[in-house]
């Protein structure tokens, strides 16, 4: 999540500046930031079906056919964990957003001017037919070991990575800006501040997500997983400084050392792992955030059906987001876009907002992996006793 790390300042100082053009700017002004914002969005999401190639295709493929049950048994219960996380998620918000008595400018809003010019650039495929590819594109290469394959694949995602680094992440603040600056100039920007307390509802439920991990853990385990627990605040604060899970590893892995229920050999193999697939805090704070911003932009939060294809197909995208700047959110804009049905407003309050509580979706990340390396160690310990 380096986007959030390093260019947290920019997106919010993007964020003000657009809020304050956009309450003094003329109409003629207002066509020109329309322009801007059209122009910088056809650039990033030309580039979401790259990303999704660039980044769950080769993470696929790096699973070989030859992947022990250990492996798959890790990517399952981080994937379990992430879409478990983003039902909770949708669970609380249903109940909660509607008492936040959340207006909507919805019918309300100031008429925009023409935009004054404006140039169309359709991604090469969509969403779903990037996601469909990558993924197949993984499996074929992990079933036939194409070492070849593997490496074109691993080039191409240093390619894309490139792509957001130098084009996506400058153009970005850009295009929140010009965002900011028409919701500004259509309405009243005050209502955003609903999103302060939204973020400490939030975190209160990355604590519930992290107790019921935990204690999930202990039940398959049999082990108390509060001395795995109780050994995790110098990640889970380090984390809120770093925001990368990466940054984190090595405090992650001394505080699962120093637990006497886990076994090092695991933890070694565990824990580095789960700092690239399992994003449990992130996923639950992306579903919340759409949710909030659904029902602020556009009057209504998405539908039951509508959610569950989303955190499905997320669950997968969460496996391949750590290695692109700016996670979840990122990595998952074409699902945001395609599937939730979000415009360019919803995309880039989306995105901002999320900026603002990464820390602290990182910190429940890194945490979580705990009870995760738990699971881990008790499914191992169960497959040698079965093969003795």
């Amino acid at each position: 999540m380096k986007i959030l790390n390093n260019s947290i300042v920019k997106l919010l100082l993007a964020l003000a500046l657009g809020i304050v053009i956009g309450q003094f700017a003329s109409a003629d002004i207002i066509r020109i930031i329309l322009s801007i914002k059209q122009i910088s969005g056809q650039i990033i999401f030309f580039l979401v079906p790259l990303i999704i190639l660039g980044f769950v295709a080769p993470s696929i493929a790096q699973l070989k056919s030859n992947a022990s049950r250990i492996i798959l048994f890790a990517f399952g219960i981080a994937y379990l964990s992430s879409v478990g996380a983003a039902f909770f998620s949708v669970a609380t918000s249903y109940q909660i957003v509607p008492l936040l008595n959340i207006q909507s400018n919805v019918g309300n809003a100031v008429t925009l001017p023409e935009v004054l010019f404006q140039l169309d650039i359709p991604p090469v495929m969509s969403v779903i037919s990037a996601l469909l590819l990558a993924v197949f594109l993984g499996l074929g290469t992990a079933w036939t070991k194409a070492d070849l394959m593997e490496r074109l694949l691993q080039q191409f995602q240093q390619i894309v990575l490139k792509l957001v680094t130098y084009i996506l992440l400058p153009i970005l603040p850009i295009f929140v800006a010009a965002n900011f600056a028409i919701l500004a100039y259509q309405g009243d920007v005050a209502r955003f501040g609903i999103f302060l307390p939204v973020i400490l509802i939030v975190i209160v439920c990355h604590y519930i997500w992290l107790a019921l991990l935990y204690g999930i853990a202990a039940l398959y385990s049999g082990k108390n997983s509060w001395h795995v627990l109780r050994h995790y605040a110098p990640a889970y604060f380090t984390a809120l400084g770093t925001m990368s899970s990466a940054a984190t590893l090595g405090v992650a892995l001394d505080c699962a050392h120093k637990s006497d229920v886990l076994d090092k050999k695991v933890a070694d193999f565990s824990v580095p792992l789960f700092a690239n697939i399992h994003l449990c805090g992130s996923v639950l704070t992306e579903v919340f955030f759409i949710a909030v911003t659904s029902q602020l932009l556009y009057g209504q939060m998405p539908t039951m059906g509508t959610y569950t294809l989303f955190i499905l197909l997320l669950g997968i995208f969460a496996i391949g987001a750590p290695g692109v700047p700016g996670g979840t959110v990122l990595a998952s804009l074409g699902l945001v876009i395609s599937i939730v049905g979000f415009d360019d407003a919803g995309t880039a309050l989306l995105i901002t907002i999320f900026a603002l509580q990464d820390s602290f979706g990182t910190a429940c990340n890194v945490t979580g992996d705990g009870a995760l390396t738990l699971m881990v160690q008790a499914f191992e310990n169960r497959k040698n006793k079965k093969d003795l």
